[in-house]
């Protein structure tokens, strides 16, 4: 089955907004007598400079090109091969060129980390539908921005496409549709008995641009659950 090594959400200076490592990607594994018997501290410090250092190799393999969200770009970073949708360039450059139709503005990356051999239409496919749900749950601005405001959806997002390195799902809108639901599951601490409930106040909270996205699609979402259940008690 195709794998993937790591998918990472980077803003345009190539640091990482959000992202996972599958596998022993870019990790210390223990050697036995060796770093086995190293703080777990210290080892996962190493494996964080690991990763960076990687992502700062993605970032000048990737910077200045501007990938459209459905035509994804391939480079190869340490032997591995990436792909990814999404930037922006200088505005003076010839290759100037919004990264989407479809995705909206912004200079968020996703980049999708393959090992050798596997194939790049698999893994531009994935990158592809990572783009387009997370553009639709941005409500079309990609930018740094409105993905950290959303950290807890992009993070549910990552989660609904791959497991463990298995891709799950490339569709974008099945995405969208398995983000918001699992985010409308009740949490520890919420609900009828522990939580407060939703504010009368919604509508105009996002009217003042109170709300982020994630917060307008849930505040819409309960209330045509509500007026379902009132139609249907009539």
């Amino acid at each position: 089955m195709p794998r993937i090594d790591a998918i990472l959400i980077m803003d345009g200076d190539g640091h990482r907004l959000a992202g996972k490592y599958y596998g022993e990607f870019l990790s210390m594994k223990p050697v036995k007598g060796l770093n086995d018997t190293l703080p777990a501290e210290v080892r996962a410090s190493s494996t964080e400079q690991l990763r960076t250092a990687f992502e700062r190799q993605v970032y000048q393999k990737v910077s200045g090109i501007a990938a459209r969200g459905d035509a994804a770009e391939v480079v190869t970073v340490a032997n591995k091969t990436a792909v990814f949708c999404g930037g922006t360039v200088a505005s003076g450059s010839a290759n100037a060129t919004p990264p989407t139709p479809g995705g909206g503005g912004g200079d968020v990356r996703i980049v999708v980390v393959g090992p050798p051999g596997e194939s790049e239409l698999v893994l531009a496919h994935v990158c592809e539908g990572l783009f387009e749900a997370l553009a639709s749950l941005m409500g079309g601005a990609t930018d740094r921005a409105m993905v950290l405001d959303n950290l807890e959806l992009v993070l549910l997002l990552i989660d609904e496409m791959c497991d463990g390195g298995l891709i799950l799902e490339t569709s974008g809108p099945k995405l969208c549709n398995s983000v918001l639901l699992r985010d409308a599951e009740p949490r520890s601490g919420m609900g009828a008995r522990g939580g407060a409930p939703p504010s009368s106040g919604g509508l105009a909270a996002l009217q003042s641009g109170e709300m982020t996205i994630g917060q307008a699609l849930r505040q819409a979402r309960e209330q045509l659950m509500t007026n379902l259940a009132a139609r249907d008690g009539m």
